[in-house]
């Protein structure tokens, strides 16, 4: 299964998730001069950024969002980007963050499972129901696909909903995770976790340690390190055992060059320092 590959990634990589959030604004002026057109720039530093951090990453998140603002350009970039990802061999999250039901849905699970989009895992909302999960499924049992669903995110506006009480006394999130859980427990690879996943922001400690333990079969795609204000020694209570989660850092590593006198001119080179700095604050927090 997929997330046997994940797992296996984090133990030899370590922890660190490389976000490829590019915008035009993050290159380097040297990088966008000496380029035919922007599109150009931006695959050039997606792919020195892939090259320079593929063995200290265990995996690579591409945010659609950012390629489809260029419109028809910005897509082939960003299929462009996955084509190169995958001849890496670089294990792929596609940040679409899809909510919809029935054919909709059936709809999109085909467009970024099959054909110029095709990625490794997914991510998804669950708020509409379940039935927005379930056309996935098919790809998690017959393709080597997995999911990544929201469970409790790391932004401020998390609190107008998935911090609502329920009648059983824990939040919504509580539920989501329950439920998301239980639709995993039929896709268990041999780490033990499940290839659908959660997402769960590392900004809150206590909630953390409760959520690894009453979600001990989920693998986390954990955001909020860094700039959010999630620290090492936060991440370390949504492992277990070292593993079972993974730590986005999308900023902080693509333009890790701008805080390096002279780093434009290197920028992959300091993506991939600002890459082992993460993996090993984390690691550090983990042999704690």
């Amino acid at each position: 299964m997929i997330i046997d590959r994940l797992y296996d990634s984090v133990e030899k990589n370590g922890h660190v998730c490389v976000g490829l959030d590019t915008a035009v604004e993050y290159l380097p002026d040297t990088l966008l001069k000496s380029s035919n057109s922007i599109e150009q720039a931006m695959l050039r530093f997606n792919q020195e950024i892939i090259d320079a951090t593929l063995d200290v990453a265990s995996c690579f998140k591409v945010q659609i969002a950012y390629y489809e603002a260029m419109g028809m350009k910005g897509m082939q970039l960003y299929k462009d980007t996955l084509d190169y990802l995958r001849k890496r061999n670089a294990i792929i999250i596609a940040d679409i963050k899809r909510g919809d039901i029935s054919k909709t849905a059936e709809m999109y699970a085909k467009a970024h499972f099959e054909g110029d989009f095709e990625s490794d895992f997914v991510t998804l909302s669950p708020y509409m129901g379940l039935d927005g999960i379930e056309p996935y499924l098919p790809y998690v049992e017959n393709k080597e696909k997995g999911l990544f669903v929201l469970v409790r995110t790391s932004n401020k506006g998390a609190a107008d909903i998935q911090y609502i009480d329920t009648a059983s006394n824990t939040k919504v999130y509580n539920e989501v995770g329950r439920k998301i859980q239980e639709m995993g427990n039929g896709y268990l690879g041999d780490c033990g976790y499940s290839s659908i996943g959660g997402v769960v922001g590392c900004t809150h400690g206590k909630e953390g340690m409760e959520l690894r333990k009453s979600l001990d079969r989920m693998f986390f795609l954990i955001p909020g390190y860094g700039a959010q204000g999630g620290t090492a020694e936060d991440v370390a209570l949504y492992l277990k055992d070292g593993n079972g989660g993974v730590v986005n850092s999308s900023r902080g590593i693509l333009l890790a060059y701008r805080k390096q006198e002279g780093g434009e001119a290197r920028f992959a080179e300091c993506s991939r320092a600002e890459a082992v700095r993460m993996r090993d604050d984390i690691l550090k927090a983990v042999n704690k």
